[in-house]
C-alpha cells in the first residue's frame, strides 16, 4: 500500500506503536519501504514506539526512524505470560473497510464474538481438524488473514506463502502445497481463473496426496473454473466457493462437508446466518436476484466503528436500506434447495482480481494531480470474469488526455496507491455525472456500461448534470456488455 492508503487508515486510530519491515521481496525484486515509514511517521505524531523488523534486504545502516526499536531489542526481556478477563464483547482489532464513498471503516470487532465465530466456521464449516496444515493465500490487508489465525483455535496449522504465487514459474503454488502438505488452501477466484488461463494442471506434476478443499473467494467463481479444478487440480478434492466480509471477518454463505457440491454454486448459508435475498420491496425472494441481507444478530457483528460518534455510520452503512436489518451491497440469488450464487456488488466497491478496494483510494491520488479535475472510476467485473478497471477523467481546461499525462496518471496511482488500484483504462470526459447532493453516480454509469438501459439505471430529475450521462451511453453502444 502506498502512503496515502496507509495515511487514510492509520491517522484515524491514532496508533502509539508500529511495526515496520524495512523492504520485502517481490517476483525476484526487493523493494525498500524506509522512505514510506518515515514518511508515514511524520503524519503520524500519535506513534510512541516503532519496532524495526529487518527484511530479507536489511539495510546495512538501521533506518533513521524516530523512536526506533531494533526486533531483538524488543524481545530482549522475558516476560510473564499474564491474562485478562473481560467482557465477551471486548475489543479486539481493528479492520478496514474498502474506503469506497470516503475514509475507510475503522471496524472495531470483540474477542467473544470472533472467538465463537471463528471456532463454528474453521470447524463445522470448513472442517478444519487438529493438526491440518491450512494456507489462505492472500495479504495482510484481507479479512482471510484474520480467518487464517482463526484456524489456531481448532488445532490447525497456518502456513504462510509470501510473494507472487507465479514466481518464478506458474506452478510454483502448487508444488508449494504438495511439499507442505497442506489440508486447505484458500485463495481468491481470480488466482483459479488465471491457472485456468494458463493451462496450468498440477494433476500432471503435483500428487497433492494431503489436499482435502479448496476455498475460493474475493469474487465469485465461474462453472468453468469449477471443471478446471476437478479436472486438472485434484478429482476428488471438495471445492467451496465461500462469500463474507470484512465486516463479520467470516462468512454469510459458505460450505458443509455433507452437502453436494454444484459447479458455480456457493453450498449453504453459514450455521446461525439468516442470510436472504430482499428485493427493492424488502421482501425475501427464491430464485430470484436481490440484495444480501441478514435478518438476525450474528456474534461477529462490528462492535463499534472506531471515532463513530453515536454509531452514525455504522448504522448509515448497513441498516439504512432496510430498517433493523443487514443489508450487506452483495446481489445474491437462492436456490429452493438452498444453494445460492454471489453476482457482485450491489455498491460501488470496486473488486480487483478478489481483492476488495475503495474508488476514494484513486480519486485522492487522481485528483490531486494538477491537471486533473475531476475523475470517476468504475469496476466492471462480473460474474467471475477478469476485472477491468475504467477510469474517467475531467481535465483542466485546455489539456487533453495524451500519452505522456496517461502515463503520469497511471504512475501515480501505482506508487501512492498500489499496483492493484491501476485502471486498465483511461477516458477523457466533460463532466462526471452527479446527483442532487453531488455524489458521484459510480453505480448507474457501471450499470449503464453493463448493459442496462438509461431509464432503469437513474431519473433525470435525480442527476445535478443529466447531460453527463450520454458519454456513457454511447460508450455503453461501442463495447460488449460484459453481462451479455
Amino acid at each position: 500500500m502506498g502512503l496515502a492508503v496507509l495515511t487514510d487508515r492509520f491517522r484515524q486510530i491514532e496508533p502509539k506503536l508500529l511495526l515496520a519491515v524495512d523492504g520485502y521481496r517481490y517476483n525476484g525484486k526487493s523493494h525498500s519501504r524506509v522512505d514510506v515509514v518515515a514518511q508515514l511517521l511524520d503524519v503520524l505524531p500519535s506513534v510512541q514506539h516503532v519496532i524495526h523488523v529487518p527484511g530479507p534486504d536489511a539495510p546495512a545502516t538501521p533506518p533513521a526512524w524516530r523512536k526506533r526499536l531494533g526486533w531483538d531489542e524488543a524481545i530482549a526481556q522475558a516476560a510473564a505470560l499474564v491474562f485478562e478477563r473481560l467482557p465477551f464483547a471486548h475489543p479486539l482489532w481493528i479492520v478496514y473497510s474498502s474506503g469506497t464513498t470516503g475514509l475507510p471503516k475503522a471496524i472495531a470487532h470483540g474477542h467473544g464474538g470472533i472467538v465463537l465465530t471463528h471456532q463454528k466456521t474453521m470447524a463445522l464449516q470448513h472442517d478444519v481438524r487438529e493438526g491440518d496444515r491450512v494456507v489462505f493465500l492472500g495479504g495482510t490487508g484481507w479479512i482471510v488473514w484474520n480467518l487464517l489465525l482463526g484456524s489456531l483455535l481448532v488445532g490447525g496449522v497456518p502456513v504462510l506463502y509470501d510473494g507472487n504465487p507465479a514466481w518464478p514459474e506458474p506452478a510454483a503454488l502448487w508444488r508449494f502445497l504438495d511439499e507442505q502438505r497442506v489440508s486447505l488452501f484458500g485463495c481468491g477466484a481470480a488466482y483459479i481463473d488465471n491457472c485456468r488461463r494458463e493451462g496450468l494442471r498440477p494433476i500432471d506434476f503435483v500428487p497433492l496426496t494431503d489436499l482435502r478443499a479448496i476455498n475460493v473467494t474475493g469474487s465469485p467463481l465461474s462453472a468453468e473454473g469449477f471443471r478446471w479444478v476437478y479436472d486438472s487440480v485434484k478429482r476428488d478434492v471438495w471445492l467451496a466457493s465461500i462469500s463474507g466480509g470484512t465486516d463479520i471477518a467470516s462468512g454469510f454463505v459458505a460450505c458443509a462437508p455433507g452437502l453436494p457440491v454444484h459447479a458455480g454454486e456457493i453450498q449453504c448459508r453459514e450455521l446461525g446466518v439468516a442470510a436472504y435475498a430482499f428485493d427493492e420491496q424488502g421482501r425475501a425472494v427464491v430464485g430470484e436476484v436481490g440484495e444480501l441481507v441478514v435478518t438476525q444478530p450474528m456474534p461477529s457483528m462490528p462492535v463499534f466503528f472506531w471515532n463513530d460518534a453515536g454509531d452514525r455510520r455504522y448504522r448509515e452503512s448497513y441498516f439504512e436500506m432496510f430498517p433493523g436489518l443487514w443489508r450487506h451491497g452483495d446481489w445474491i440469488r437462492f436456490s429452493a434447495e438452498g444453494t445460492c450464487i454471489i453476482l457482485g456488488r450491489s455498491d460501488s466497491t470496486i473488486n480487483r482480481y478478489g481483492i476488495r478496494m475503495g474508488t476514494a483510494e484513486i480519486y485522492r491520488v487522481v485528483e490531486a494531480l494538477p491537471e486533473v479535475g475531476d475523475s470517476l472510476v468504475v469496476d466492471l467485473e462480473y460474474l467471475g470474469r477478469p476485472s477491468f478497471l475504467a477510469l474517467f477523467v475531467v481535465l483542466r481546461e485546455g489539456l487533453r488526455l495524451d500519452d505522456a499525462l496517461v502515463a503520469r496518471i497511471l504512475g501515480a496511482i501505482r506508487e501512492q496507491a498500489s499496483a492493484r488500484h491501476v485502471p486498465d483504462r483511461l477516458w477523457q470526459v466533460d463532466e462526471v455525472p452527479r446527483t442532487l447532493t453531488g455524489k458521484k453516480m459510480e453505480v448507474p454509469v457501471r450499470r449503464l456500461l453493463l448493459g442496462t438501459p438509461l431509464a432503469k439505471v437513474a431519473h433525470p430529475d435525480a442527476i445535478a448534470n443529466p447531460r453527463s450521462l450520454d458519454f456513457f451511453v454511447r460508450l455503453a453502444a461501442q463495447i460488449e456488455p460484459l453481462s451479455r
